[in-house]
């Protein structure tokens, strides 16, 4: 245990290092700079970048790097090492305050839909001292937000870090409106919890799809998979606790707070969840953590694999983003009070995200859109893809009860007022869990359920933050200067659930009958990312981005172009991959053994005429079917692949590969994966479903 207490954030420049290292003056400027946003002076920078070397040197630390998150979705970076020459021949080693605070990394390369051309290769990496530098393989890793020449947001990173100023600025209206005077600042905090995968890295090496595309393009569904339901919370298997331990250890030592892990639904999959930080720093603790799973998975035989839908007929695997607010003297603003103004805060910041889900559902699905997460949103292992929230029926009733002016529980003879009565107490598990909801109340913080395993969740944490400051900034410009408090309170409330409650289900959300239902309630069902990315350009998105100063219009439409062209790049490679596999390895294959079946035959009938040759007759022939079926099924796919370039734009391009590719490589699995279930094992060029899902023993 004192281990584990010790070795915990060891390789992070932390507050306790700082304290420590920096003189008193620059370490306060640190703080303030990390608390309040406040920019730190160069002098202090060159103080904090030579106490960073020292103390990276001493960690066996011989290179720095800004670490930053372009739009590809993964963290960059590029080392460059302490050692600087000096007379003789001789090297020192150096770090300055402008190496710290800024990098110059070549912008060309990485996605920018438009905000960089090829030639324009100029971006800049800026110090975020909101996120703790930490090593990496004996490598300094400072994080950093990334933008263009021209100042455009080219990262994950910078939008983030403004959606979480614009509902500071906006929360604390509302906070001030309460009395408040104590709280400083509000900040969103996440726990986001990771489902992936492993398997044996020896039948990964075999597998073209799994390399290229990261799930299998084909595969026959084999006699058992989940229907057991006896992986879920099962016995950990010692190769995979091996594992868990080694990653344990590694995320410990960075800080971040890895605390519970399991067994998942399907065979193979299992799930991380680490305790909730704030919104920045579980962004960047949440990319350190795919990229340990991948690199330690390897260490121990194995492959991690965070797609969301790796395989068919199992469930996919998500990344459950759960969401609150809280203000810096901890109190959590989803939480119900003890006093009338608690819990009218609590409603009203409980209001603010009710509004901003329904307002900015088209945002909230495209922020989880990819070709990937088209898979799993609306099979029967996570939620639909229409947006939903689920509050549970006690927090349903108090709404009701307030909507419609009617006594609640007890108070059978007094109607709730909002600030003047205290609420029923309303305990944190007071209902149960709704696993089918996209966007769950748990007690004191929103499951958001949509967030695809491999994604980052920045690109969801901009959208709710923004959102519910949208909210806020709207309550805050009614409530500012009213004349009677309370009443306009209660009054704003009362209507917000009025107008929004359309948002709330509490149902079960694989039901059929809910989408018709959503449907018919106006709520929007976008299938597939071809289908929401044109809401990006909505006016009110555009509006809302640029007036909470999260996004221009200009990097609206980048990032439209970014998720449309990631969209058919990821069919594109898919489609090659599964030509490449039929053309060159299933065919060949199927052909070989389809002519043993024939040569079988014709010996069995050289040796003696009775003998009964049914079995590799009829197999020849349903083989000989399959095959010519196959051989069109791929051209067909073929002639798909090459319409898409003759499209149109990048939103026509979409569809296509949507309506003609994906049809085109759906129509041609399902005839190979047939050809496999009556092809001898032995023949079958790739290691199968069963040979996968339990190839971890």
């Amino acid at each position: 245990m004192n281990t584990v207490m010790e070795n915990f954030g060891s390789l992070v420049f932390n507050d306790s290092v700082m304290r420590q290292r920096l003189p008193r003056e620059v370490f306060q400027q640190v703080q303030r700079s990390m608390k309040d946003g406040k920019r730190l002076d160069s002098a202090a920078a060159t103080v904090v970048a030579n106490a960073m070397k020292d103390w990276a040197i001493e960690k066996g630390a011989t290179h720095f790097t800004h670490w930053f998150q372009p739009m590809t979705g993964i963290t960059a970076e590029k080392h460059d090492s302490f050692l600087s020459p000096v007379e003789g021949g001789r090297v020192i080693m150096e770090f300055s305050g402008k190496e710290l605070i800024q990098g110059e990394p070549d912008a060309s390369s990485f996605p920018s839909g438009g905000l960089r051309a090829t030639f324009e290769a100029r971006g800049y990496t800026a110090w975020d001292p909101t996120s703790y530098a930490f090593i990496k393989e004996n490598v300094l890793c400072i994080p950093t937000a990334f933008c263009s020449y021209g100042g455009e947001a080219l990262d994950k990173k910078t939008p983030l870090l403004r959606s979480m100023e614009a509902i500071n600025r906006q929360g604390m209206r509302i906070i001030r409106l309460f009395g408040n005077e104590g709280v400083t600042s509000i900040k969103t905090t996440v726990g986001p919890e990771q489902e992936y995968f492993l398997i044996d890295r020896g039948v990964y090496e075999k597998r073209k799809d799994l390399q290229y595309t990261g799930r299998t393009l084909f595969g026959a569904k084999p006699p058992k998979g989940q229907e057991l339901e006896d992986h879920y919370f099962g016995a950990i298997k010692p190769r995979v606790a091996a594992f868990m331990a080694e990653l344990d250890e590694e995320l410990w030592k960075l800080g971040i707070l890895s605390r519970t892990e399991h067994n998942e639904v399907a065979p193979g999959q299992h799930e991380l969840a680490p305790m909730y930080t704030t919104t920045n720093i579980a962004a960047d603790h949440n990319q350190l953590t795919m990229e340990l799973m991948q690199k330690i998975a390897r260490k121990h035989g194995m492959v991690c694999l965070l797609h969301e839908k790796p395989f068919a007929g199992v469930n996919g695997s998500g990344k459950h983003n759960n969401w609150s607010i809280s203000t810096n003297t901890g109190v959590n603003l989803l939480e119900p009070g003890e006093t009338p103004y608690e819990n009218a805060q609590f409603l009203l910041f409980l209001c603010a995200v009710l509004q901003a889900v329904d307002d900015y559902q088209d945002m909230l699905r495209i922020c989880v859109a990819s070709a990937g997460n088209d898979h799993r949103l609306g099979a029967n292992e996570a939620p639909p893809a229409v947006v939903s929230v689920f509050i549970g029926t006690e927090l349903s009733a108090i709404l009701s009860a307030i909507e419609n002016d009617e006594p609640y529980g007890s108070r059978e003879k007094e109607l709730i007022k909002v600030g003047v009565h205290v609420l029923p107490k309303f305990p944190r598990d007071t209902t149960d869990r709704n696993r089918t909801s996209p966007f769950a109340f748990t007690g004191n913080k929103f499951e958001f359920r949509m967030v695809g395993s491999s994604q980052s969740i920045s690109g969801p944490n901009v959208v709710l933050n923004t959102a519910v400051a949208e909210s806020l900034r709207q309550y805050a410009d009614a409530l500012e200067g009213a004349e009677d408090f309370e009443k306009a309170l209660h009054d704003l409330i009362r209507d917000v659930i009025r107008r929004h409650k359309r948002i709330i289900f509490n149902g079960n959300g694989y039901d059929d009958a809910w989408i018709r239902e959503a449907e018919s309630r106006g709520l929007l069902n976008l299938r597939s990312t071809p289908d929401c990315v044109p809401y990006y350009l909505a006016p009110k998105n555009i509006e809302l981005f640029a007036r909470h100063k999260v996004y221009s219009e200009t990097e609206i439409r980048a990032r439209y172009e970014i998720k449309l062209d990631g969209y058919c790049k990821v069919l594109h490679i898919e489609a090659l991959t599964m030509l490449d596999m039929v053309w060159k390895d299933i065919l060949p294959a199927v052909s070989r053994y389809s002519k043993a079946l024939a040569d079988a035959a014709i010996s069995k009938k050289a040796l003696c005429s009775e003998i009964d040759c049914r079995f590799e007759t009829e197999q020849a022939k349903k083989i000989s079917s399959l095959t010519a079926a196959a051989v069109a099924r791929a051209q067909d796919l073929e002639y798909a692949v090459m319409d898409v370039k003759n499209a149109g734009d990048s939103l026509a391009q979409a569809r296509c590969c949507r309506d003609e590719v994906f049809s085109a490589m759906n129509e041609l699995r399902t005839v190979i994966d047939e050809l496999e279930s009556c092809t001898a094992s032995s023949c079958w060029p790739f290691p199968s479903y069963g040979e996968i899902l339990f190839s971890v023993r």
